[in-house]
């Protein structure tokens, strides 16, 4: 179809060329080539008003599309009222070589067509009949942006726009050679003196929107993207994506949800959509939006592998509503082998392991090789065959491509031969993930020196919104208490740990020493996590989970967070540093050897302990040790903890056992330096000697 309407187009067959693209455009209405060549055939008709209706549809159709930004502009300056217009080009050429409007509308339309030779020719053939008119210095210009000639192309437009300042298209061409040479200030005065004379171009406001964003004015951004999207005709479902991004990037994630509840009603397969919304949805706790949005988008598209993990995502607490839709999803799409993996997921997670084996099996059946079905099975076997279960990782291990199985199963390994009794393969395994992972993994901070003097603590105002830091050492189980929070508690943040973390000084690793020598004050790390809650969607009461803990920070609550509580999730130090060892952490730090990790670690417990027993800020130790596998039990501390409302999880919640409290006893010989290099601190927080 495409060549058909090409085809027709250099014929001059215009008739033939609209009728084509027409019928292109009524088959794929979402399709943004379809509304381009319609554009381009109407053109071609001489139907200014469809064509520019047909190239406003397309730039809304694909937004991020530059090319179609550059042929709109190479459009616009063919809709101009000269010679000829309203009658056949060809025509006017034949009767009128001297024609000049005529060559500059043919060189506009090649333009569009990317035949850059062909308008080149027809701009000399202008050039011989008013080589100094503005609109010939436009085509030129447009023809030098085409080729990547960007200085010469500013000239150009540059004096093109000089000699007319009412030419739209000139204007168009010279706002995208300024974004082209990264000048956005210029491109923005450009494109807002265009909006001035040629209203109609409403499109502008998407290029203004997005040069507003790159000079970090999203609100600004987000509000031109709102008068776009408030004309039905242009409110496709990638402008409202665009536009719900922009919102919620500015920290107004309720306008953000209504743009993108739209966009997802209109395209409910569309991933970037999704995620965005999910997004939204994580910011503002809108479990039962969620809810409510995602079971009329599968109304619509029941065989989306995508909307149904989203939907799942909103019951995994809740067993029995979680286990009817996995059931929904696979009777739905048999042969989804997502739906089989979320399938084994539940089980693992309900603590099933006969079923989960069974999906397993199948998985097996439908994928020969299904690596997660492969470690489950041999997972199962660690309770009643570990040195079974090891023989068959290992075997695993030799067949396994990518890095990250290798180190799952490098993981897995070790805990086989733990849960075996060969400590010492346990060790030597996890010893070898953690020296492979090293040079990916965050530096060690240093551990700040108590200053002379603490700042005063000032006090909390009355009324103010409750403010918690939740932080955990590596190798504490503080990811268990995040899992619980989240999700649960609307103004619980886990973002710092996720694919958009906040900007704050608590997001750098450096702060804590900045902090401690001076550099930077404790008042203006508490200002810059202030700044950054709108954009978190914070209003009101917050759980922010630090990435680690660091006593520098308590200077920043005592100074200038007043109300402020830090929960320190906390278990006996030597069993912290074996779980560091076998499971990592959180906050992704380097794990070069335990002996220099014992020491980090003993060294910021130690500051925990001058915390505790100073009680430089308000806080709670939340001590874990004989209930990490028990989520009921952390709920109950939770609660008592915070004073705040949690539902109950399921037994089984956090899916297989780890290590029962004390198990770093089994390591006491192999570990006996690290260990002994964290009984000083193990002891100042209440913990045996052995």
């Amino acid at each position: 179809m495409q060549d058909q309407i090409l085809d027709a187009l250099r014929r001059g067959d215009t008739a033939a060329a609209v009728d084509a693209a027409r019928r292109f455009a009524d088959a794929s209405p979402e399709d943004a080539q379809a509304q381009r060549l319609l554009a381009h055939a109407l053109r071609s008709s001489g139907d200014d008003a469809g064509a520019r209706a047909a190239i406003t549809r397309a730039v809304a159709l694909a937004p991020d599309d530059a090319g179609l930004h550059l042929e709109q502009a190479g459009m616009l300056l063919g809709m101009r009222d000269v010679e000829g217009a309203g009658r056949s080009l060809d025509a006017t050429i034949g009767t009128n070589p001297n024609a000049f409007g005529a060559y500059i509308v043919q060189a506009q339309l090649a333009l569009g067509r990317n035949d850059l030779a062909e308008a080149e020719r027809l701009a000399r053939l202008a050039a011989r009949v008013s080589p100094d008119e503005p609109a010939l210095l436009a085509v030129n210009g447009a023809l030098a942006l085409r080729r990547g000639r960007v200085d010469e192309a500013l000239a150009m437009l540059s004096q093109a726009v000089k000699l007319d300042p009412e030419d739209p298209v000139a204007l168009h061409a010279l706002g995208i050679a300024h974004m082209e040479k990264g000048h956005l200030a210029f491109a923005e005065q450009a494109f807002r003196s265009l909006l001035e004379r040629a209203p109609g171009a409403g499109m502008v406001r998407l290029l203004i929107a997005q040069l507003l964003q790159r000079q970090g004015r999203t609100a600004e951004a987000a509000d031109e993207l709102a008068t776009l999207v408030s004309d039905p005709a242009l409110a496709t479902a990638e402008l409202r994506r665009h536009a719900g991004q922009l919102q919620l990037a500015a920290g107004r994630p309720e306008r953000g949800l209504e743009l993108l509840r739209g966009a997802l009603a209109a395209d409910p397969r569309d991933a970037r959509t999704l995620s965005a919304i999910m997004a939204v949805w994580g910011r503002l706790g809108a479990i039962d939006d969620a809810r409510r949005t995602l079971d009329a988008a599968l109304a619509t598209a029941p065989d989306s592998d995508d909307l149904w993990r989203a939907r799942l995502m909103f019951e995994w607490r809740d067993a029995r509503v979680s286990s009817g839709l996995v059931e929904r999803w696979r009777s739905i799409m048999p042969d989804s082998l997502e739906a089989l993996d979320a399938a084994l997921a539940l089980h693992v997670r309900e603590g099933r392991q006969d079923e989960a084996d069974a999906v397993a099996r199948t998985l097996l059946e439908r994928v020969p090789g299904h690596m997660r079905a492969e470690m489950q099975l041999a997972d199962s076997m660690v309770a009643s065959d570990p040195a079974g279960a090891a023989q068959r990782l290992e075997s695993l291990l030799a067949r396994a491509v990518t890095p990250g199985d290798h180190d799952v199963l490098r993981q897995r390994l070790g805990l086989a031969h733990h849960h075996a009794g060969d400590f010492k393969a346990a060790l030597a395994s996890w010893e070898r993930l953690n020296a492979r992972q090293a040079s990916d993994r965050v530096p060690l901070p240093p551990t700040t020196p108590a200053p002379g003097q603490w700042p005063e603590a000032v006090p909390a105002e009355a009324d103010a919104p409750q403010v918690v830091f939740l932080a955990g050492l590596p190798g504490s189980p503080v990811e268990r208490v995040a899992d619980l929070l989240a999700g649960a508690v609307p103004g619980f943040r886990a973002d710092r740990f996720g694919a958009r973390p906040p900007s704050d000084a608590f997001q750098n690793i450096a702060t804590t020493t900045a902090i401690a020598r001076g550099t930077v004050a404790p008042a203006a790390v508490a200002a810059s996590w202030r700044e950054a809650l709108p954009a978190r969607g914070v209003e009101g009461a917050v759980i922010d989970w630090l990435l680690w803990w660091d006593n520098a920070y308590a200077a920043v609550m005592r100074e200038a967070l007043p109300g402020a509580t830090l929960v320190a999730v906390l278990r006996d130090p030597r069993d912290m540093l074996l779980n560091w060892l076998a499971f990592g952490s959180a906050t992704p730090f380097a794990l070069a050897s335990p002996q220099v990790s014992a020491e980090w670690l003993a060294a910021s417990l130690q500051q925990l302990a001058d915390l505790h027993e100073q009680d430089l800020v308000p806080h709670h130790l939340l001590r874990l040790d004989d209930i990490s596998e028990d989520p009921a039990a952390i709920v109950a501390r939770l609660r008592e903890a915070l004073g705040i409302e949690l539902p109950e999880p399921p037994a089984g919640y956090f899916g297989a056992p780890r290590f029962r409290a004390g198990g770093w006893r089994d390591y006491a010989d192999l570990l006996a330096g690290p260990f002994a290099t964290l009984a000083p601190a193990a002891r100042r927080l209440g913990y045996p000697d052995a």
